[in-house]
């Protein structure tokens, strides 16, 4: 992902309004696996500290950027407050 990467800011409010794409927007193993990994970290760090993250993400019209705390993670999807959800495979990073 290059720096100039146009991405747009979101408030987790609007992402329930989003339409997300089914493929993966990742396609090595090992990043997918890095993914669940960072996901993870993140989950404990929200839940431990009320620490926010920023997730970068795509959907059917391009990259978007959220700050917010990570509630909860399944196979397949990310759970933010609210019970707003990004789904995995739609996930590039998280910082």
């Amino acid at each position: 992902m290059s720096p100039n990467m146009n991405i747009q800011p979101i408030e987790k409010e609007q992402i329930k309004f989003l339409t997300f794409p089914k493929k993966d927007v990742l396609e090595k193993r090992k990043d997918q696996i890095d993914r669940v990994l960072e996901l993870k970290r993140a989950l404990s760090l929200g839940n431990l500290e009320r620490h926010k993250v920023k997730i970068v993400f795509v959907d059917n019209k391009g990259f978007k950027k959220v700050e917010t705390t990570i509630w909860g993670i399944t196979d397949k999807e990310v759970i933010l407050k609210q019970s707003t959800i990004i789904p995995l495979e739609r996930i590039i990073s998280i910082s």
